[in-house]
């Protein structure tokens, strides 16, 4: 399975993605725009991950890389590549496809709860669960797609476009070493909001609650490649 990560700022990281890519044998690339903006060829891919950053998808004056990465996210649903965007990302596929991303009316900061809508056919999220939150912005959901969670405080938190293509505007992928570093580069966005835990409850929470996410994670991975095994 070949595999390439657009990564947007080094300390948004795979997270427990890691060990599901080595443990699989996947052969894995990356584009890391913090240090350069080249892209491969669409064709020689198996599967995309889009990461999560402090960036805005409407940031192209200060980030014009975001104009290219977008072509090739389009590119690649285009060829029916198989896509996690978790995040930022899933605000990119949004944003590639036409639909708009703007400020939500609250930001979610934290270990918050979520409920899944019925998905029949397509991937299987829990009835309710808590995941990790980091974002202040949302978007309409793209052409196409299927909801398939949503928040109090947001409603487009996850969607399905075919059975290859996820968009998570929460992350299932963060380890305490993952939370300890969004801590230290952008603290200063926690502030008193409806939806924005205070640092010490997010520290406290984070060991057992990253175990719970993390077996989400890879479920998820399975259920998105499972056509892949042995590419």
């Amino acid at each position: 399975m070949k595999v390439h990560v657009l990564q947007h700022v080094a300390f948004e990281g795979l997270g427990c993605i890691e060990t599901w890519l080595k443990e699989r044998r996947a052969r894995v690339t990356f584009t890391r725009f913090y240090e350069s903006t080249a892209l491969p060829d669409v064709d020689d891919l198996d599967f995309i991950i889009v990461l999560g950053g402090p960036m805005s998808v409407n940031d192209e004056l200060q980030f014009p890389w975001l104009i290219d990465e977008k072509r090739f996210i389009a590119e690649a649903i285009r060829c029916n590549k198989a896509i996690l965007a978790i995040c930022l990302g899933a605000q990119l596929i949004a944003n590639a496809l036409g639909a708009k991303v703007y400020p939500n009316r609250e930001k979610e900061i934290g270990w918050l709860p979520l409920y899944s809508l019925h998905n029949r056919s397509g991937i299987r999220l829990p009835g309710s669960f808590e995941a990790f939150h980091w974002h202040g912005e949302t978007f309409d959901l793209p052409p196409d797609s299927t909801l398939l969670a949503s928040s109090v405080a947001c409603k487009n938190q996850a969607f399905q476009i075919g059975p290859r293509i996820v968009g998570l505007q929460f992350h299932l992928e963060m380890l305490p070493s993952n939370v300890k570093a969004l801590l230290a580069h952008c603290k200063h966005e926690i502030k008193p909001g409806h939806f924005i835990q205070s640092e010490a409850q997010i520290r406290r929470s984070q060991s057992i609650c990253c175990r719970v996410i993390n077996v989400l994670m890879q479920r998820l991975l399975d259920q998105l490649t499972v056509d892949l095994t042995g590419c």
